[in-house]
């Protein structure tokens, strides 16, 4: 995104700032963060934001090109938060199953950044081009929304707490501090209301992913079904509705189902995985009773919660293969340990950071 923008815009542009997963070269400074859960470098990239947010002058503007993950890449906690609690509070979410809506609203009530405070440090208009990993598109949940005003509050972030595991659950200082918020305290973070200036735009989706699986499928001879509806929820019960529309499809020619969305998981277990890697492992009795097919879950960007694989492959074979090597899907699942299952199996999928990040995507294949 910024090759692109430097070569459209060239002189035009003063300066800027790359914040991104992986060191290399391009047109700006880069800055290595870190996804899922935000490091000290992540915090430096977001000061540096600021800073380079706070030098715009007037006639200018601030460009902003945005994609999911930015929430954990860019940190700069409130002052009165430990960058250690603010990851600590993130990572009990995700694993309490919290919803990326809930999740962000946290997150942003948390931070100098996020929440439309980028752009509020600003002398110059913003102007945001988003790549949208976020069901609905909703651009303040995009990378926590850093310049587009907030319609959560507080309350809301206090509630995605109560919601998901309880105020005891978490670090003190972040439960006095979003309380402290919602007392009237500290100041909310920047409302539809407030005349917050700029323009932002979401210029590619889950639906760009689906589009482009599809036009494959179709060069490949599959008759192909593309589902407008997202694959949300429990990563477990989103596989019960994938292999159940698969079923569902008579037999005879080649199809291709293909689905996106983002779902969550409950961690329980002591295991490793992410929410791709989940949702295959738990298809994976299910597609035993489907003749001939093959399910894939895949993370865009490449990586599936904290493992080096972006999603897992399940084939009508699989639940035979794992009986033969002495592997219980069952109780994979239950110790959420996917990552161990199809490792074993040799059925992760590895595409290294792909550079982009639009959400999930599935793809069932049937004979």
């Amino acid at each position: 995104m910024a090759a692109a923008a430097a070569r459209r815009l060239g002189s035009h542009i003063r300066d800027g700032l790359i914040i991104t997963t992986e060191s290399g070269d391009g047109p700006f400074p880069v800055v290595v963060g870190s996804h899922p859960l935000p490091t000290d470098a992540s915090e430096e990239a977001g000061r540096l934001a600021l800073r380079l947010a706070r030098s715009t002058r007037a006639g200018e503007v601030l460009i902003v090109l945005l994609s999911g993950g930015a929430s954990a890449l860019m940190a700069v906690p409130s002052e009165d938060v430990t960058l250690a609690d603010k990851a600590r509070t993130t990572d009990l979410l995700l694993k309490n199953g919290a919803s990326i809506a809930a999740l962000n609203s946290v997150r942003k009530h948390l931070s100098r950044i996020k929440g439309g405070r980028l752009a509020e440090a600003a002398a110059a208009p913003a102007l945001t081009l988003a790549i949208s990993d976020v069901v609905g598109d909703d651009l303040s949940v995009i990378g926590s929304g850093p310049t587009v005003a907030d319609g959560s509050t507080f309350a809301d972030a206090l509630d995605a707490l109560e919601a998901h595991g309880g105020r005891d659950l978490f670090p003190p200082s972040v439960v006095l501090h979003l309380a402290a918020g919602m007392r009237g305290e500290i100041p909310e973070t920047p409302k539809p209301a407030g005349g917050l200036s700029g323009t932002a735009r979401v210029i590619g989706s889950r639906h760009e992913a689906m589009a482009g699986a599809a036009g494959e499928a179709r060069a490949r001879g599959y008759h192909v079904r593309v589902a407008e509806a997202a694959v949300v929820g429990e990563a477990r019960a989103a596989a019960q509705t994938c292999v159940a529309a698969a079923a569902g499809v008579a037999g005879g020619i080649p199809v291709c189902l293909i689905s996106s969305g983002e779902t969550t998981v409950h961690v329980k277990g002591r295991g490793r995985g992410g929410r791709n890697q989940e949702l295959a492992l738990a298809a994976v009795d299910l597609m035993s009773r489907l003749p001939t097919a093959a399910l894939a879950s895949v993370g865009t960007d490449g990586v599936d919660g904290p493992t080096d694989a972006a999603g897992a492959l399940v084939e009508s074979s699989t639940a035979s293969r794992a009986q033969a090597a002495g592997l219980s899907a069952p109780r994979f699942l239950e110790d959420n340990d996917a990552h161990t299952f199809f490792e074993a199996l040799g059925d992760l999928i590895h595409t290294g950071p792909t550079g982009t990040n639009v959400g999930d995507l599935q793809v069932i294949l049937l004979a």
